[in-house]
């Protein structure tokens, strides 16, 4: 693992030293050169919890991930350039399903000048870190919240994002996700095996493509766009998100992702 190498996949060339300037260059760069995704739990392969695997997958063949790969990655990182970093365990829509929200997702705690919430793994949510305490925080025309509530502290997403999530600032090792891991990416009830997901920051926005549906946001709102084939398919993977697989995986998933689509349009008529 070359931190350089990672530096290079993000496109970061400024200071290295462990400052709240960096910190916040660093998520932004990440996020912005990196896609959001979980094909390959589409293509039946494993997502594990290996750094070095990761590392291959995202830096070395230029993939993406989603968030126990991602702010693995990132937290390595980090360390690496000497950030004070602890991995956390957060619940996503714990309101929804309970206590079966527990460490389904991975964040970051990042000690400077204060702490900060660091999250590059939630696919549309914040694309700068947070400082940890209450209140609310805009970013560009995006508006997030923190709350505390006693040991626990609640995060509240942008208006066009999903679900927030709450989490105690208890440290946690990787394997610690193993089980969860596991489940949502096996589990015919996780979201993470019902849809082919992906989402990319972008200097106006972001892009977020839910099977065959691509949503664009900016400024003015959010604008769907329905592909209908697979050379479309291929190429908004390409353009947009930076995602270059074989011919025989975009086949695999273009035929998984317009037979769910067709699925859901006999289901709203």
């Amino acid at each position: 693992m070359d931190i350089n190498a990672y530096l290079e996949r993000i496109g970061y060339r400024g200071e290295r030293q462990p400052t709240p300037q960096t910190l916040f260059a660093l998520q932004r760069a990440h996020l912005t050169a990196i896609a959001y995704e979980n094909l390959d739990i589409h293509l039946d392969r494993s997502l594990v919890l290996d750094q070095s695997a990761v590392f291959d997958k995202i830096v070395t063949r230029h993939r993406g991930g989603w968030c126990y790969e991602m702010n693995g990655l990132f937290a390595w990182a980090l360390g690496e350039l000497g950030f004070d970093v602890t991995l956390l365990s957060s619940a996503v829509n714990r309101e929804a399903i309970g206590d079966r929200a527990k460490n389904n997702h991975l964040i970051l705690l990042v000690r400077l000048d204060q702490p900060y919430l660091v999250d590059v793994g939630f696919g549309n949510g914040f694309v700068e870190p947070l400082p940890l305490r209450p209140g609310q925080y805009r970013q560009a025309y995006l508006t997030y919240g923190l709350a505390n509530g006693g040991e626990r502290w609640h995060f509240t997403n942008h208006v066009y994002g999903g679900p927030g999530y709450d989490f105690t600032l208890e440290p946690h090792a990787l394997d610690d996700f193993a089980a969860k891991s596991h489940e949502l990416q096996t589990s015919p009830e996780s979201g993470f095996v019902r849809v082919v997901v992906c989402h990319r920051f972008t200097a106006a926005g972001m892009i977020t493509l839910r099977g065959a549906i691509l949503r664009t946001i900016t400024e003015a709102g959010a604008q769907d766009e329905t592909i209908e084939d697979e050379t479309t398919y291929r190429r908004v993977l390409s353009d947009q998100f930076d995602l270059h697989l074989p011919d025989n995986d975009l086949a695999v998933l273009w035929q998984i992702v317009w037979q769910k689509h067709q699925e859901f349009l006999q289901q709203q008529s």
